[in-house]
């Protein structure tokens, strides 16, 4: 009954045990990286229904294939990750996209994902399409349902290859930007590496862009070498004040010859292994291009690890942000693994009318929230600022072949958070308002405790949640309105088991009656405190109570 459960909760929650917690390698008070758990790179985005999609290179493929060890050579990575927000700070990581199972054997590796989704205007129905490089010979695409999928290949092959008009020659066909103008037309650009033979450092000749069909799912025309000094890799397009913004990041060569180039106006050379951006009306004319200089500088990436970066800027909720990758959270994990990314975003200074992308500094810190996290919805547990210790169950929990997923195919929409001792995930910006919560309902599986503490992961628990089941459960708890209420940090910390697996949750700010059968005898009217000591005399009578009146028990919350 919640009735016995509320009378033992204060009692365990008085009761400070000592425990140690995992490690906290991104931060309590960083927003970046967005995924303290999750390696990722090479992001991409689309905002659908206020919601922020980022899609990344799953670099953790590769390290959960090098056993959490050595260097990633990115072969193996053959899939995609996907987060979500609505405030910028509490992600949610729905899981992964495994590319290779979706487009068959031609397909070898997926990095460095872009991703568009657009309206069909004769049925009115929503397309999400994802391309992909496949590794460095070729570019692919999937298209989905909705931004988690499922998706499928509408292709038996590579979108582009080697050989097609105005491809060759590019060392690197890959690192696709995609982008659909006002009018409904999608462009991508794609290419990379080394100088072709005969180019040189400033003019490597590897830059392309070309027009999309109306399927998204063929080029239309011939590619077009784009005039990108310095170009390396990290292709991105934009749409901004109705004019085509290309981004792109340069090589480690020397700048040696860049007063031969007529077109650089007061731009000073870019920095190497910079991200820098050029501007025109008709992209297919490479003439038009005009370069606007370095954005993104590198200094070493900030601080924050790793020699190049991968670029996306993407406007959400009225304000521009970027999104880049760093191995920023590889560092301070100290493995001894190496060129493990992770994104990160910071916001960006756009000047519509003129195009104008101001130069700017990466950092940890970070962005702030936009929003506050309504506790009173059901929440996925799966959603977070930041934790410690955390896994995800695997997909065998999914039913497959059903239209929302399926199983290898997309992502998920009902992931688990694996726990065990020591774990703990944090919620940043959570609002419980002026009249507070009463009680909390968990959905979870396992044997052991999860604490609830409030402002700091080591805080003394707020409310204790037991867990005792073989499947998945809901279980309730009373909270205290007097300490769940106002803007708060929340932390979900597991103090004891080893397989706890934890869904989702959600607090209500609505008293419900709990109402035993009546006594048989006549019993005196009393009340009492949750932890099971009565109010006698003048004690206050404020807060969570427990009611004894003309034989029945009730709680209630007095004001």
């Amino acid at each position: 009954m919640k009735l016995s459960l509320l009378l033992t909760f204060a009692v365990l929650s008085l009761q400070a045990q000592a425990q140690t917690l995992e490690p906290d390698y991104k931060g309590i008070s960083n927003a970046n990286p967005i995924s303290a758990s999750v390696f990722c790179a090479d992001p991409t985005a689309i905002d659908y229904n206020g919601r922020l999609y980022v899609y990344g290179t799953n670099d953790h493929q590769q390290f959960l294939v090098n056993n959490k060890s050595g260097s990633n050579g990115y072969g193996n990575i053959k899939s995609l990750v996907v987060f979500s927000t609505d405030d910028m700070v509490n992600w949610t990581f729905h899981g992964t996209i495994d590319v290779g199972k979706i487009c068959g054997s031609w397909c070898g590796q997926s990095w460095a994902p872009s991703a568009v989704w657009r309206t069909v205007t004769t049925t009115k129905r929503d397309e999400f399409f994802i391309y992909f490089a496949n590794g460095g010979g070729s570019v692919g695409v999937i298209k989905g349902a909705s931004p988690i999928g499922p998706f499928k290949s509408p292709l038996s092959e590579a979108l582009i290859r080697h050989g097609m008009p105005g491809v060759d020659p590019c060392n690197w066909v890959f690192d696709p930007g995609v982008v659909v103008d006002e009018n409904g037309v999608g462009w991508i650009a794609f290419g990379g590496g080394d100088p072709q033979s005969s180019g040189s450092n400033l003019w490597p000749g590897n830059s392309r862009i070309a027009k999309l069909k109306t399927s998204m799912t063929a080029l239309d025309g011939a590619a077009v070498n784009m005039p990108a000094p310095y170009l390396f890799e990290a292709s991105e397009l934009n749409i901004i004040g109705g004019r085509y913004v290309y981004t792109y990041n340069t090589s480690w060569s020397d700048r040696n010859d860049w007063s031969s180039y007529d077109k650089r106006g007061s731009n000073a050379a870019p920095s190497s292994c910079s991200m820098c951006y050029m501007v025109s009306d008709t992209p297919l004319d490479p003439d038009s291009w005009e370069y606007r200089g370095e954005y993104v500088p590198n200094e070493g990436n900030f601080g924050m690890g790793w020699g190049n970066n991968h670029t996306h800027l993407h406007k959400f909720q009225g304000n521009y942000y970027l999104f880049y990758h760093s191995t920023v959270l590889e560092s301070a994990m100290n493995t001894g693994a190496s060129g493990f990314r992770s994104i990160g975003v910071n916001k960006a200074t756009v000047n519509e009318s003129t195009q104008t992308i101001y130069k700017m500094t990466l950092n940890k810190t970070g962005v702030t929230a936009i929003k506050n996290l309504d506790p009173y919805v059901k929440q996925q547990a799966e959603t977070m600022a930041t934790c410690g210790g955390i896994t995800y169950e695997d997909f065998s929990n999914i039913i497959k072949n059903t239209s929302i997923n399926t199983l290898g195919n997309d992502a998920s929409r009902d992931l688990q958070v694996q726990m065990k001792a020591g774990a703990w995930t944090q919620l940043r910006k959570v609002d419980f308002g002026s009249q507070g919560a009463v009680s909390l309902t968990i959905h979870a599986k396992g044997t052991g405790t999860i604490e609830v503490r409030l402002g700091n992961k080591s805080a003394k628990p707020s409310a204790t949640i037991q867990l005792a089941s073989s499947g998945y459960a809901e279980h309730t708890v009373e909270v205290d309105p007097t300490v769940f209420t106002g803007n708060k940090s929340l932390f979900f910390v597991c103090t004891e088991g080893t397989n706890v697996f934890f869904d989702n949750w959600q607090f209500s700010n609505t008293p419900d009656a709990v109402v035993l059968p009546t006594a048989t005898t006549s019993l005196p009217d009393r009340t009492y405190r949750p932890d099971g000591t009565q109010v006698t005399g003048n004690a206050p009578r404020r807060g969570l109570v427990i009611e004894r009146r003309a034989g029945q028990v009730r709680k209630r919350v007095i004001r």
